[in-house]
């Protein structure tokens, strides 16, 4: 058994996926797309976009997809658990482009260095990097 999350995008998937490309999080290595090798399309305005899609990196698999009914991002949070400060600090800085930083990075009461952001795709990101 592995837990991985599932992201649901209504018509940003293939830009949010890119951008976490850039980021240097990973790479997408799956994509199905609604219309294409025969999925189903429900709404025609869904045509070409994904369907489902699979996202991998260096200790990083999630998968995404868009959906016309999903539901605003919320209760739930990606965090990565990091090793190293200067990683962290620019990981962090590609994330928050465009997103809101909830909790800038700093030393942690629990001793940490530790921030949070919810990135321009409304997905939330706490990375930690142990002192």
């Amino acid at each position: 058994m592995q837990l991985s999350n599932y992201l649901f995008f209504t018509t940003s998937c293939e830009q949010a996926l890119s951008f976490y490309t850039r980021c240097g999080l990973g790479h997408l290595v799956e994509v199905l797309r609604y219309g294409e090798g025969g999925m189903a399309v429900h709404n025609e305005a869904m045509r070409g976009r994904i369907m489902h899609a699979k996202f991998e990196g260096q200790g990083v698999l999630f998968y995404a997809s868009d959906n016309d009914d999903a539901e605003p991002m919320r209760g739930s949070a990606h965090i990565l658990m990091m090793d190293d400060r200067e990683q962290t600090k620019a990981l962090f800085g590609r994330l928050a482009e465009g997103g809101v930083i909830t909790t800038p990075l700093a030393i942690q009461p629990w001793g940490d260095f530790f921030g949070k952001l919810t990135d321009q795709f409304g997905v939330q990101w706490m990375l930690n990097c142990a002192a």
